[in-house]
């Protein structure tokens, strides 16, 4: 489903709330393919991994580096996706990709996100400019309160990055400032429908609890970042290799490849990219 350009008001409501919610983002053939593939395709299975809550409960998630030709790179590198990026983020460098996600929260056992920005991961690495970075997340399947919807606090971006220590095997922010910002600004669960997709500021403050219902919560989770915002320690080179945009039909008229190897994977004992 073709989308048109952000509006202006868009754009004012990401800037301002520290996120956007666009309705519809993917048909229900697209979100099919992308359920289909996430469930059955052995390599991304077989590169999943498990990260412990503070209760110890596991959340799971593949993460890559590189898009290819398969069904999710066509998405990630689709003009949808890249337009809505590159009218957004700060600056006029081409649009990277920084890595993606595919986040696997299963019935009854899937785990908690404690508090965090993804910028305080991303400092880390060595990004000197967070306004140059926002990630596209792409609901795969329903999310809601009972099976452990994402949930934000509106206008946190605005704080600026807070420091993260970590919170069993997982990064999270500093209580303290969360409390704060929960004194005045709205938290708000981000229940949507698979086809949906959620754009957010690289600081907003976010977590999810986890899913006790009977129905799993499966997302795309795709960064994106400036050429100009480089990293000074980060491995990885494709957060400034500039994307070569795809039609949006692609996803569903081209013969696409399962994903394999060459997407360059993150393992779980390389977990420090992440952190």
């Amino acid at each position: 489903m073709p989308q048109q350009t952000l509006t202006a008001e868009q754009i004012a409501t990401y800037h301002n709330d520290g996120y956007l919610i666009i309705k519809n983002f993917l048909s229900t053939p697209e979100v099919d393919k992308l359920y289909h593939i996430a469930t059955s395709d052995d390599t991304m299975q077989k590169h999943a991994f498990d990260l412990n809550d503070q209760s110890g409960k596991k959340t799971k998630l593949t993460l890559w580096y590189t898009p290819g030709n398969d069904a999710y790179g066509l998405l990630t590198k689709s003009n949808r996706m890249i337009e809505s990026a590159n009218a957004i983020l700060e600056g006029t460098a081409p649009v990277c990709h920084f890595h993606s996600k595919l986040m696997q929260k299963e019935p009854k056992v899937g785990g908690a996100w404690e508090w965090h920005q993804d910028y305080g991961y991303w400092y880390k690495n060595e990004f000197l400019l967070p306004n140059q970075m926002l990630s596209i997340m792409v609901a795969i399947t329903d999310a809601s309160k009972q099976n452990g919807c994402l949930q934000v606090i509106k206008g946190s971006h605005k704080m600026g990055r807070i420091e993260h220590g970590f919170a069993g095997e997982q990064i999270g922010a500093s209580q303290h400032y969360v409390d704060l910002a929960l004194k005045t600004m709205p938290l708000v669960y981000v229940e949507i429908n698979a086809g949906d997709a959620l754009i957010f500021h690289s600081n907003l403050l976010h977590r999810s609890e986890a899913n006790t219902s009977d129905k799993a919560r499966w997302s795309l989770i795709a960064v994106y970042n400036r050429r100009s915002n480089e990293p000074y320690n980060e491995p990885s080179k494709s957060s400034t290799v500039p994307l070569q945009a795809v039609p949006d039909e692609a996803l569903l008229q081209w013969q696409t490849e399962g994903i394999n190897d060459g997407a360059n994977f993150l393992e779980k004992e390389k977990d420090e990219a992440l952190k």
